[in-house]
């Protein structure tokens, strides 16, 4: 099992940038492909990016494409999210989340551990 702990959000204005990140405890990072995934309220889960265990390929949603980058450092147990040209509509409940599947996962539902999740408030 693996425990999840993200952190970095906060209060940005349009055009600002975050970097979340989320940290594991628990078994290796590296055995887990990551995904950060938001929810705005009234909306359903998005998947915004995640990296694959083993090669780390990675994948953007279309709408972050360009301006969100994920990355991990397995030394440290962590994944990063680094939010640049913020929008109003990238304000949401930022989680991060694990999987043991291979290759990159597309679906909430692939993911099977979950941290708390970190607001993300983009003001205009």
């Amino acid at each position: 099992q693996v425990q999840l702990v993200e952190s970095g959000g906060g209060l940005v204005q349009a055009g600002g940038s975050l970097r979340l990140s989320c940290a594991a405890s628990g078994r290796s990072f590296s055995s887990y492909g990551v995904g950060w995934v938001r929810q705005a309220p009234g909306k359903d889960h998005e998947l915004v990016a995640t990296t694959s265990r083993g090669d780390e390929s990675t994948y953007y949603a279309a709408f972050v494409k360009g301006r969100f980058t994920i990355s991990r450092d397995n030394t440290k147990n962590t994944v990063y999210l680094q939010m640049n040209s913020l929008k109003p509509e990238d304000t949401a409940v930022y989680s991060c989340a694990a999987t043991s599947r291979l290759f990159v996962r597309l679906r909430a539902a692939e993911y099977d551990y979950w941290g708390q999740g970190t607001q993300v408030t983009v003001s205009s």
